[in-house]
C-alpha cells in the first residue's frame, strides 16, 4: 500500500471509479443556485464547524470492482491514504479471499472476499476525504469494504442526512453584500449616511445533496435574516446601535434616501465622527444567513448561522453641511 490517487473514470459498468479525493455526492440548487452575479461561501458564526473531513460511500457492485482490476491493471485507491498499484493486492484481498491490514488507529485486520463477492447483492464501500491533507481525514481508516444493497454501514463516519447536510452548507454560494448608500462617494462627519438594501437582493438558498445508491439525502436552507455594518473605525455611531439591521417583511433593509432627509436618522446607517484625510475607512458590510436543513427520514434541524461580508472604502470629508 502507499499514498496517491488516480484519475477519475468509469468503467463499462457504470461504476464510478475516481479517486477517493472525488465524491459522488449529487449537488443540485432546487433555489437560489442561479442568476448573475459574484457568489462566495459561507463563513459560520461557529467558529468550531466545519464541513465533514470523510466519510464512506458506495463505489463498486461485485461485477464492476472485477471489471475495474482487470481494464485498470490494479492501479486505484481503495482508501483516502491508501493506493495499490499492481493487480496481486486486489486480487489477494477481493478475489481470493485474503485478510489485509485496515489503516485505523487500531490497525484492525480486514477479512478477505471471494470472487468479488460476484453474486451478491450490493457494494463495495471506499472513503472518500474533500482535502486529503486535513489530518482529520484520516479517521477514515477502512479499506474498501462489502455492505448489502440497501444497507447502510454501521460504523462511524458512515454517510447520514445530518452529514449530508453539513456537506451541502459548504456549497450553499450567495451574493456578494453590495450594499446602497447615500451619500455615494464621500460621506461628511456628523451627517448620516442612509445604508440599504432594495427588496429582492437576498432570496433563500436551497442546496440538496444526495448520495446514490443510499437512498440519503439532504436539503440545506440560507435564509438572510440581517445586515450587520463595522463602520471601519471607532469613530462612528450606527443606526441601529448595534450596527444590525434586519430585514423587513418585504426582504428589503432600510430606507432608500429621498431628498430633505439629510438630518433625519435613517433606520440603517452610519454617522463618522472624524474625517478619514486620505486614508479611508474600511466599511464591513455583512449579511446573516439562518441556516437549516431536512433529509431522508424525517429528518431535520438547524445549522450554525452563516455569514459573508464584503469591504469598501470609505471617506469621510470635513464639513459641517451639504447640499444633497
Amino acid at each position: 500500500m502507499g499514498g496517491g490517487g488516480t484519475k477519475g473514470g468509469s468503467d463499462n459498468h457504470g461504476n464510478l471509479n475516481a479517486s477517493a479525493t472525488h465524491s459522488q455526492i449529487v449537488i443540485t440548487y432546487p433555489k437560489g443556485g442561479g442568476g448573475s452575479g459574484k457568489k462566495g461561501n459561507l463563513a459560520s458564526i461557529d467558529p468550531n464547524w466545519k464541513p465533514p473531513a470523510c466519510w464512506y460511500e458506495p463505489v463498486f457492485t461485485p461485477e464492476g470492482l472485477k471489471s475495474f482490476v482487470k481494464s485498470s491493471g490494479g492501479d486505484g485507491d481503495v482508501g483516502i491514504h491508501e493506493s495499490w498499484f499492481g493487480t496481486a493486492l486486489w486480487t489477494d484481498h477481493y478475489r481470493d479471499g485474503k485478510p489485509e491490514t485496515n489503516m485505523d488507529d487500531t490497525q484492525t485486520v480486514a477479512p478477505g472476499y471471494k470472487k468479488y463477492n460476484v453474486g451478491k447483492d450490493g457494494y463495495f464501500w471506499r472513503s472518500v476525504a474533500p482535502d486529503v491533507s486535513d489530518p482529520d481525514s484520516w479517521q477514515c481508516g477502512r479499506i474498501m469494504f462489502w455492505q448489502d444493497a440497501g444497507q447502510v454501514p454501521k460504523i462511524p463516519h458512515t454517510p447520514t442526512p445530518k452529514m449530508l447536510a453539513d456537506y451541502a452548507y459548504n456549497q450553499v454560494k450567495v451574493p456578494q453584500t453590495s450594499i446602497e448608500l447615500k451619500p455615494v462617494t464621500k460621506s461628511t462627519v456628523n451627517l448620516p449616511t442612509w445604508i440599504w438594501l432594495d427588496k429582492g437582493t437576498f432570496k433563500d438558498v436551497v442546496v440538496r445533496a444526495a448520495l446514490p445508491r443510499t437512498g440519503l439525502w439532504a436539503e440545506t436552507t440560507a435564509k438572510p435574516v440581517s445586515l450587520h455594518l463595522d463602520p471601519g473605525t471607532a469613530d462612528a455611531e450606527t443606526s441601529p446601535a448595534s450596527g444590525t439591521c434586519a430585514f423587513n417583511k418585504d426582504g428589503s433593509i432600510g430606507t432608500p434616501y429621498k431628498p430633505g432627509d439629510a438630518n433625519q436618522t435613517p433606520p440603517c446607517g452610519i454617522t463618522y465622527l472624524h474625517a478619514t484625510n486620505g486614508t479611508p475607512y474600511q466599511l464591513k458590510a455583512s449579511i446573516t444567513w439562518k441556516i437549516s436543513w431536512k433529509g431522508s427520514g424525517n429528518t431535520g434541524g438547524d445549522l450554525p448561522d452563516g455569514t459573508f461580508e464584503t469591504t469598501q472604502d470609505m471617506n469621510v470629508q470635513e464639513i459641517q453641511a451639504i447640499n444633497r
